[in-house]
């Protein structure tokens, strides 16, 4: 059986996503990421014309898959939105890792990079205004102690987000879990 000679572009981008959140931006680089990959690495310039691309189109993608999930949660009941909306971040947990190298992507040879930016900008604006807007809800609904400044109760969410999962268990049930600790707290 011969060896595949080609990859799909979410092969691409899954690879791209891995190899970045291991080495870190500077640390990507297209041979690093050829070798990875089963096909020629002209492959790659079929679909991207350098790092920056690849790397912004990645970051565009995982972000788009949150937004895109974030967007589609019934709103109604606050509470109940920010428990799926942890779940959603929890599953993609490596979110902020990954867009933490986004201002190290040079774009002035790059309009296809600049643009995913401006994309990835605008996603995050939406999600902090779907979050702190359902915080203040919630808040106002009496729902969330008042004692507690809402930025300090939105950093503590999520820092739970990178709470290592030592028990392995599956992430829903571990996004469900998280969720009732910021909840319950620790006290018995």
């Amino acid at each position: 059986m011969g060896r595949k000679q080609s990859f799909t572009e979410a092969e691409l981008l899954d690879m791209t996503k891995k190899l970045v959140l291991d080495h870190g931006y500077d640390g990507f680089h297209l041979k690093l990421l050829s070798q990875h990959l089963s096909g020629a690495r002209s492959t790659i310039y079929q679909y991207y014309a350098n790092k920056e691309e690849i790397v912004a189109a990645c970051m565009k993608r995982v972000i788009a898959a949150v937004l895109d999930k974030a967007l589609t949660i019934n709103e109604a009941n606050p509470m109940d939105a920010l428990e799926q909306l942890l779940l959603i971040y929890v599953e993609e947990s490596s979110l902020h890792q990954l867009l933490g190298d986004a201002s190290k992507i040079n774009t002035a040879n790059s309009a296809a990079a600049a643009r995913d930016l401006e994309f990835i900008e605008e996603a995050h604006k939406t999600l902090k205004i779907q979050l702190s807007g359902l915080f203040a809800r919630a808040q106002q609904e009496k729902s969330l102690r008042q004692d507690i400044p809402l930025p300090v109760l939105i950093g503590v969410f999520f820092n739970l987000i990178n709470t290592p999962n030592m028990l392995n268990i599956p992430t829903p049930d571990w996004g469900r879990v998280l969720f009732q600790m910021w909840i319950g707290g620790a006290k018995s």
